[in-house]
């Protein structure tokens, strides 16, 4: 998470120009022939693959939201562009090529680039691979010296025949091709570490077409029409439906590939490059904004569909490229070269550009994506959407993806393993692993009316999550069981007790069965005091149990489900449950005097004692602790003192006591490195009246703990920042008002014009505390890049900075996302929109 990057001087411009040209020149050599090739692939006139790039690198380049990422015809497009130049024609599927783009600036002003990226990664890798196989099946036949067929089938089943009508002159043309392009980067010693200078790509085009020429051979050669024939857009004609499908067909297989090849652009910078010379991370929204222009710009032109494309783009950062710059000088050497290079270009074989496009498509199945998708058991989601793209085409392939991967999501939910086991001590133990949804409930009933009347039974319940009907069944099992004379206890994972209420299915919530949480939680931070207690029933205890727990869940209604806090509650005065309203005055009164009752009950008739403060407080909360946590993360703790912490984040967030860092985290002992002050400030190195407490930790956690990443929390109505806000100047100065003025730099960007405004998501701040809560965050991490220790750090590309913010009221958490939105506003978004 970086901080707002200050506008760059014009004499960085100019320092950066000469890195920017010459990767430009590199982008424009990759991209010249790789743009003719896809043309001639999708079966569209030639010019339009150097329409699109040019189109790409100027105007995506220009608006995009990846700075160093080149934009143009990509091999992701071609199946579905050739089956829509097929049904369509032409002129009608630039015409779709608009309407697409149109679909992207609308879906980016609905901010919904990172939404796009939630669809499987087996999908999408699935989607390219079946796309590549397309690709490759159809290039073969040029290759050998054919025509290629209307479909994957087809050429498939073209081969044979094919084969048996070769043609020697494509097929050698297309060898050295594929020998030079495979060979080059391998090219040893001084003399080839110079010639590796030259794109791959280019040098083969150019060894086959010099080879061809000079041979004199006789062969279909590249042949670009007068620009005066070239076609443009007409009014869509065609089934409505199919029109509407192609149109979203190409937003939806453009946008996830330009996204996904921004993200990769970020991580291969981030790991190339340190952060003095590193461009900001990739505005994901702004991307697709840019993308949806200049689709819209290449359609009208009588161009291509665009993307964003991998290839080009790490031939980009590989090069040296410091800004958008070098993206849009390509486009421009593209467009010089459609009007002066026209003779050297069709000097270029056909079957010479059908070699690199195979080859880029056999290149589209990734042995590590495969590696990947098996790794994460989703090789079957991945397998399936190969074959029906290459069977049904793009649509049909990815919607046949999500329908698998939501199948076996839904089987993976459902299949539940319930056994029944008896020891050699008699007790019959049944373990349901799993979740337990209304379609384990046969299985769950057969297991347990196994189990002897009289018998005790042990109830391990390892899933997390338990629907309605599992758990009446449980309930009914257990009502039953303990009135025949069973005895019974019921745990969850790791053998932490669970509850089972008879009398009040809601209670249940305590444990987290019915609403989705995990009973285990009560051995990660104690999760839950009161599961802490076995929950062993015999035929006369039982109704005391219920008893007890009837009153607790009373009195502790207010907390539920952060139960630790039980502890307190349990003091605290109900004048509810008053015999009269002298009893609770005289409670009341107590409260307020700050008597520290006994809280042993007393006869049916008074009251609870008040709540206990100071030493009594701490003393019950410590005995709770004992009690009901610490059995449960004893070893975990015994590890953490034999290794030593580890943690994975320096967390500094205000000393509010609302803010809990491991509720909000869901972390536990040996995760967050935490630093807590009034406001969350980070005082900036050699400031006056710094407090070196702030830096100390900072540099142990950066430098001896070597953390992965720091975080800044700031919160809803922080009272530091309400004490900035209303501070007059010459008031004397105490040691809290010394202390804030660490955070006179976050009143004066809030009031600057100089600098973005911090908002969040879907709103503008409610107040100017709010607002000052969301800037004073930004600038705490302009702060932290001032340390000597963090700075070092992000250069290395090993440290990540990130900004949080916590809406105390909401229970909601928000993070800093990356680059600026429409309005030039750094934009805080809940985690579910930014995960």
């Amino acid at each position: 998470m970086t901080a707002t990057t200050p506008t760059r001087a014009p004499e960085g411009v100019r320092k950066d120009f000469p890195a920017d040209l010459s990767a430009s020149i590199a982008v424009f050599l990759i991209a010249m022939p790789l743009s003719l090739g896809i043309a001639l692939a999708t079966g569209a006139p030639l010019q339009a693959g150097l329409v699109a790039a040019a189109a790409g690198g100027i105007v995506a380049g220009r608006l995009g939201g990846a700075p160093l990422q080149v934009s143009g015809p990509a091999a992701g497009l071609t199946v579905v562009t050739a089956e829509l130049i097929q049904r369509y024609g032409w002129r009608t599927t630039c015409a779709i090529t608009v309407l697409a783009g149109v679909c992207q600036l609308g879906l980016a002003a609905l901010r919904t680039a990172r939404s796009a990226l939630m669809v499987s990664p087996a999908i999408v890798h699935g989607m390219l691979a079946g796309i590549g196989v397309t690709i490759a099946l159809a290039q073969l036949h040029i290759v050998l010296g054919g025509t290629p067929q209307s479909s994957a089938v087809a050429n498939v089943l073209g081969l044979p025949a094919q084969l048996a009508d070769l043609h020697p002159v494509a097929l050698g043309v297309s060898a050295l091709t594929l020998v030079v392009l495979l060979g080059w980067p391998r090219l040893p010693g001084r003399a080839g570490r110079a010639l590796r200078k030259v794109p791959a790509p280019l040098a083969a085009v150019a060894a086959a077409t010099a080879f061809a020429a000079l041979a004199g051979l006789s062969l279909p050669r590249v042949d670009l029409p007068s620009w005066r024939s070239h076609a443009l857009p007409e009014m869509p004609e065609g089934p409505v439906l199919g029109l509407i499908a192609a149109v979203l067909t190409i937003t939806l297989v453009g946008s996830v590939e330009s996204l996904l090849s921004a993200v990769a652009t970020d991580k291969l910078i981030a790991s190339e490059r340190g952060t003095d010379n590193r461009p900001p991370r990739a505005d994901l929204d702004r991307e697709l904004r840019g993308q949806g222009a200049a689709n819209i710009v290449s359609g009208a032109l009588g161009g291509l569909p665009i993307t964003g494309v991998a290839v080009r783009s790490v031939a980009n950062v590989k090069s040296g490229a410091a800004s958008r710059k070098s993206s849009m000088m390509h486009g421009f050497w593209v467009l010089l070269a459609a009007f002066l290079l026209v003779p050297v270009l069709d000097l270029i074989p056909l079957a010479t550009l059908a070699a690199l496009v195979m080859a880029v498509g056999v290149q589209m199945v990734s042995i590590t994506h495969l590696r990947s998708v098996t790794r994460h058991r989703e090789a079957l989601v991945y397998g399936t959407t190969i074959v029906a793209v290459v069977l049904g085409g793009v649509l049909e392939g990815v919607a046949v993806g999500i329908a698998v991967a939501v199948a076996l999501a839904l089987h993976r939910l459902a299949r539940t393993r319930i056994t029944l086991e008896r020891t050699a001590d008699g007790v019959h133990r049944v373990r349901a692993r799993g979740q337990l949804t209304f379609l384990a409930v046969p299985r769950l009933s057969r297991v347990l009316n196994q189990v002897p009347h009289d018998a005790h039974a042990v109830v391990e319940l390892e899933g997390s999550f338990m629907d309605h009907a599992a758990y009446e069944t449980i309930h009914d099992w257990q009502q039953s069981h303990l009135a025949h004379g069973g005895t019974l206890e019921v745990t969850g994972r790791s053998g932490q007790a669970a509850r089972i209420n008879a009398a009040d299915p809601a209670a249940a919530d305590t444990t987290g069965f019915p609403d989705g949480t995990d009973a285990a939680e009560t051995a990660d931070g104690g999760h839950g005091a009161e599961l802490g207690h076995d929950t062993r029933h015999g035929e006369g205890g039982h109704q005391a149990d219920r008893s007890r727990r009837g009153q607790h869940r009373g009195t502790h209604q207010c907390c539920r489900p952060w139960t630790p806090w039980q502890n307190h509650c349990d003091h605290r005065a109900t004048s509810t449950r008053t015999a009269t309203s002298t009893a609770a005055a005289t409670a009341a009164a107590a409260a307020t005097d700050g008597g520290n009752g006994a809280g042993d009950g007393g006869s049916p008739g008074v009251s609870p004692s008040p709540r206990r403060r100071g030493a009594g407080q701490l003393a019950s909360g410590i005995s709770a602790f004992q009690r009901d946590t610490a059995p449960h993360v004893r070893d975990e703790l015994a590890r953490l003192a034999r290794e030593g912490q580890r943690p994975s984040q320096l967390f500094i967030t205000c000393a509010d006591s609302r803010l809990v860092t491991s509720m909000i985290t869901a972390s536990g002992p040996g995760d967050l490195f935490t630093v807590r002050n009034v406001g969350n400030l980070v005082p900036l190195p050699g400031a006056e009246s710094t407090d070196d407490s702030v830096a100390a930790a900072i540099e142990y956690a950066v430098d001896v703990l070597k953390v992965d990443s720091i975080t800044v929390c700031g919160h809803s109505g922080c009272g530091a920042m309400q004490a900035l806000l209303s501070s007059a100047p010459g008031v004397a100065m105490t040691p809290l008002r010394r202390w804030l003025r660490h955070g006179l730099p976050s009143l004066e960007r809030m009031a600057s014009r100089h600098h973005a405004w911090a908002r969040i998501s879907g709103r503008l701040p409610a107040d100017a505390v709010e607002q000052l809560c969301l800037t004073n965050v930004v600038q705490q991490l302009e702060h932290l890049r001032a340390h000597e220790s963090v700075a070092r750090r992000l250069a290395e590309g090993t440290l990540e900075l990130h900004g949080m913010y916590f809406h105390v009221g909401e229970a909601q958490a928000y993070l800093l996302s990356e680059g600026e939105d429409f309005f030039d506003c750094r934009v805080f978004d809940t985690v579910g929109q930014h995960a």
